[in-house]
């Protein structure tokens, strides 16, 4: 994939908790933006917004809060 863009969640300027995501009609793909080289992790496109979903769920809940 080679149309990678920074999550709009990076804060300004190039942040320091940045991720870029990638997409096609059947996936996409994360990665860190500070080391994209490294690895990268891939879900199907339908899979993608519960994911993403889960991880805030669990953040929150991490956090003592509510999502």
């Amino acid at each position: 994939m080679d149309n990678w863009r920074k999550s709009s969640y990076s804060g300004p300027d190039d942040g320091n908790e940045c991720v870029e995501i990638a997409n096609d009609l059947t996936r996409v793909a994360i990665r860190d933006s500070k080391t994209p080289a490294r690895a990268t992790l891939t879900v199907p496109t339908g899979a993608f917004t519960p994911f993403i979903e889960a991880l805030r769920t669990d953040f929150a809940r991490l956090r003592g809060g509510t999502v």
